[in-house]
């Protein structure tokens, strides 16, 4: 950091770079429509969407894509919670198939936030699990998928969570 800048200026380049990676998310989640549309395939950005999404819609902070474990923080009774963000992009919102990707419980994270987006990519819900009940979910004998490769398929997820937006 350059020690010339006082601390708000380190706050003020900080808000304007969150500020435009919000914006080029923004666009990212126009062209992924686009694509979506033109081929009926999924550009493969939902997991940034996602982020996009959660971030706008619940004020949280975005971290570099290099941070193990965690993509966003919040400040939840003067305590920084860390929080890993799985996106699914979801057809038909009646029929909630699929998995999310892999969670990994070496890293650090204090809860797991699924958003479900629509073919349109708007989010139309989004559901928050604790990191104790993540693992108690994935510990669970039984499953190839959730045991080894920390995958939860998404109605699993909802069961152990609860809704933090939007939903039905």
């Amino acid at each position: 950091m350059n020690p010339n800048l006082n601390a708000d200026d380190g706050q003020t380049q900080t808000a304007d770079i969150n500020a435009e990676i919000l914006d080029v998310l923004h666009e990212a989640k126009i062209l992924a429509r686009r694509f979506y549309r033109l081929t009926g395939k999924p550009l493969g950005i939902t997991g940034e969407v996602a982020e996009y999404e959660a971030a706008t819609k619940l004020g949280l902070n975005l971290h570099c894509a290099r941070q193990a474990g965690y993509d966003a923080t919040t400040l939840r009774n003067g305590h920084e919670v860390h929080i890993q963000i799985k996106g699914r992009c979801v057809t038909d919102p009646a029929k909630l198939n699929g998995r999310l990707g892999s969670i990994d419980l070496d890293k650090p994270f204090d809860a797991v936030l699924l958003v479900l987006l629509d073919s349109e990519f708007n989010a139309f819900a989004m559901y928050e699990a604790s990191r104790a009940a993540v693992a108690a979910a994935l510990e669970r004998p039984g499953s190839k998928a959730r045991n080894e490769r920390g995958s939860l398929a998404i109605r699993q997820f909802i069961a152990i969570s609860t809704l933090r937006w939007g939903g039905s």
